[in-house]
């Protein structure tokens, strides 16, 4: 039961939440108090909001604990109900991770979390396990929420590196700011702006989940942007490799992250029979992208699982949309995807939001391109669909074991009665669905 929790009542659930939370709030607004000068006591002022001084800088981080607190209510009681027992982790093995080992609940003490990650994730005891705890904990509560654990598996992906990632990015890199602002980093650079190259992170105070870079851009302006939803490693490698990001926090040496930056498996999607017969009878296939009808599906969006290409996704977020364009969603992140038609087996889910697995061994061995479908001999031209990309010379002839579509049954006649009422209801079809200033 206490595994299990997340009920409102429940171990881990709102009431453990909001018992945690209040008492936080109060303990942070004490230290607020304590920052602000006794009445009477000129000159105070001037410390605590002079640029760089001690009191200014744990006034910002204490802002900043506000901020996120204010994030998190929002994120487990949306519309003022509770939901942290049903929320959804962006990184689908890091939401397998809390679901399985943590139930329902939404929130437990650090020491706890610890001796779970450490069943797949061992953390060493003492200063790195404080140091892992001051990371993971935004709001500096000594315990855990769902939510905050989402934002921290986003920040250093890939899951099966997690702890590594945050031992190069935030512990050893010289280049990493925890609990920064904007003016703070603008501040920073300022005197490296004669060496251009040099550049800091800081996880993002407004787009939690994603990280924010200032560097010395080559006319020794001082830019901040924050990239895209992609592991950090690959952005500063590629900005080392462009001279974008070559002095972290303006030294000379910049660590190498070569050794994070590994193949990940591709995440494979297999479509189910049933699934291969609706789009067939739709006379299209599932691989193909429902929004440009031309490109196949290559990208899986984050956590709402909805399916399209690639090209599609950046034309969409370049107009600065960050929902789901089928079901509004926020998007959180994206991972590429490769799609496997039938073979005999099954898979769960729905037709555009299939949950990706890392394929057995077995089932990866197929051919680069999914093959074309047979005409449908039973079925009218259609002539409201658009026409149909040639295929690509790599993908191989239909296979002649592939099922036939039996002819669909006789929908039953319906007789009306005069002056009768009723209501018909059909079958549900398949739908599918930067530059940062904070203060």
């Amino acid at each position: 039961q206490h595994a299990g929790g997340g009920g409102a009542e429940g171990p881990g659930g709102a009431w453990d939440f909001l018992e945690v939370y209040l008492a936080n709030l109060e303990a942070k607004a004490r230290q607020v108090a304590a920052l602000l000068p006794a009445r009477g006591r000129r000159g105070a002022n001037d410390e605590l909001f002079r640029e760089g001084s001690r009191l200014r800088r744990q006034l910002a981080k204490l802002a900043l604990i506000f901020s996120h607190m204010h994030a998190e209510l929002g994120a487990l009681f949306p519309g003022g109900k509770y939901r942290g027992d049903s929320y959804q982790l962006t990184k689908a093995a890091a939401h397998a991770f809390w679901r399985e080992r943590c139930g329902a609940r939404c929130v437990l003490p650090w020491a706890e979390l610890q001796s779970l990650l450490s069943t797949c994730h061992p953390v060493e005891p003492g200063a790195t396990a404080q140091a892992l705890c001051s990371t993971i904990d935004l709001t500096c509560s000594g315990h855990v929420s769902v939510f905050e654990f989402d934002i921290f598996t986003r920040l250093f992906q890939p899951w099966p590196t997690l702890l590594k990632n945050w031992q190069l990015l935030a512990v050893s890199h010289p280049g990493y700011m925890a609990f920064l602002t904007y003016e703070e980093v603008q501040e920073r650079l300022q005197a490296c702006r004669d060496k251009p190259g040099s550049y800091i992170f800081r996880p993002s105070c407004t787009r939690l989940g994603q990280w924010a870079i200032g560097y010395v851009s080559s006319d020794g302006s001082i830019l901040q942007t924050i990239p895209p939803n992609r592991p950090l490693f690959q952005v500063l490698l590629e900005g080392q490799k462009d001279g974008s990001f070559l002095y972290p926090d303006g030294k000379n040496h910049n660590p190498d992250l070569a050794e994070l930056c590994r193949a990940e498996p591709q995440q494979h999607i297999h479509v189910s029979e049933e699934q291969l017969q609706l789009y067939w009878a739709m006379d299209s296939t599932f691989e193909l992208c429902k929004i440009c009808a031309e490109n196949d599906k290559d990208v899986k969006i984050e956590p709402c699982g909805h399916l399209l290409c690639s090209h599609c996704l950046a034309a969409w977020q370049r107009r600065d949309s960050q929902t789901c364009p089928f079901c509004r969603c926020e998007i959180k992140g994206h991972e590429a995807v490769s799609i496997h038609q039938f073979r005999g087996g099954t898979a769960e889910g729905g037709a555009d939001n299939v949950a990706a697995h890392p394929a057995p061994l077995s089932l990866l061995q197929v051919a680069p391109c999914a093959p074309s479908l047979p005409p449908r001999s039973d079925l009218p031209p259609r002539s409201d669909l658009p026409p149909r990309r040639p295929r690509s010379e790599c993908q191989l002839e239909a296979p002649l074991a592939l099922p036939r579509l039996r002819a669909p049954l006789p929908l039953p006649r319906i007789r009306t009665m005069a002056s009768a009422l009723w209501n018909a209801s059909s079958r549900a079809q398949a739908t599918e669905g930067a530059t940062e200033k904070s203060t």
